[in-house]
C-alpha cells in the first residue's frame, strides 16, 4: 500500500512539472521505475572487487576472512563510515585498503549498489585528449564551445580553476558535474568527470553511457 501511495504522489508531481495527463505521467513513471528495478538488479551483480591475492598482499586476509571478520563484529548494521574506520583503528588497515573493503563488504551483503554513495549515486568517465590543457579546459567552460559536444542537457558552470578543475550544475541543480584536468604534455591532456548525487541506478546507467559517448565526441571533435 506505502508503495502505491508512493508512486501515485510521483506521477502527480510529474503531472504539475510536465502538464501531462494522469494516463501519460503513470506510464513513464512506471516504465522509469521498472528500468531502475532492472538496473539495480543488473549492479548488484557485479563484482568487481580487487582479487583475492592482492587484497591479501595489502591487508594479510582475503574476501572471505574480512566478511567474517565484519560479520562477527556487527557490520551489517553500521554506517560506512564506521566500517572503515573499525578496519583502520582495530586491524590497522591503511586508508585506501578500509573503504576499499567497507565498499567490498558492503556490495557483498546488500548494503551497497555499484555507483552507489550516501547521497544518491555517482559515475565517472575519463578521456585523455591530443591537444593543449588550455583547449580542453575551455571545451567545458565555454558555452559555445561546450554545445558542440554536449547535445544532451545543460550545465551550468559553478567554479572553476584555470586548467585545473571545473564545477557545474546539470540541469535544474539536483545533480553536479566536477570535472578535473591533468597536463600530459605539449599536445595532450586529461580529463576526468563525476557527476554526482543520480536519483538511482537507472539513472546512474544512462549518465554512465551518455558521458563515455560524448567524451568520445570531444576527443573526435578536437583532434579534427
Amino acid at each position: 500500500m506505502t508503495e502505491g501511495k508512493t508512486f501515485k504522489r510521483r506521477v502527480r508531481e510529474r503531472m504539475s512539472k510536465t502538464g501531462e495527463s494522469y494516463t501519460a505521467a503513470r506510464s513513464q513513471m512506471a516504465q522509469k521505475r521498472d528500468r531502475n528495478r532492472a538496473a539495480r538488479t543488473r549492479l548488484a551483480a557485479v563484482d568487481d572487487r580487487v582479487p583475492d591475492a592482492a587484497l591479501e598482499r595489502a591487508t594479510g586476509k582475503k574476501w572471505d576472512e574480512w566478511f567474517s571478520i565484519l560479520d562477527q563484529w556487527g557490520a551489517g548494521d553500521k554506517k560506512h563510515g564506521e566500517i572503515a574506520r573499525f578496519l583502520s583503528e582495530e586491524h590497522d588497515v591503511d586508508g585506501w585498503w578500509a573503504q576499499s573493503v567497507t565498499v567490498g563488504y558492503e556490495r557483498a551483503r546488500g548494503m551497497r549498489l555499484k555507483y552507489q554513495r550516501p547521497d544518491g549515486f555517482a559515475v565517472s568517465a575519463s578521456k585523455t585528449v591530443a591537444v593543449p590543457i588550455e583547449v580542453l579546459f575551455d571545451a567545458f567552460v565555454k558555452d559555445v564551445e561546450r554545445r558542440k559536444w554536449l547535445a544532451e542537457g545543460t550545465m551550468s558552470l559553478r567554479t572553476s580553476q584555470p586548467g585545473r578543475t571545473a564545477r557545474f550544475d546539470w540541469e535544474d541543480g539536483s545533480t553536479r558535474v566536477n570535472v578535473g584536468f591533468s597536463d600530459k604534455g605539449e599536445s595532450k591532456s586529461t580529463v576526468g568527470l563525476s557527476h554526482e548525487r543520480l536519483a538511482d541506478a537507472g539513472e546512474a546507467e544512462m549518465m554512465k553511457a551518455m558521458w563515455k559517448e560524448r567524451l568520445a565526441e570531444l576527443k573526435s571533435l578536437l583532434e579534427t
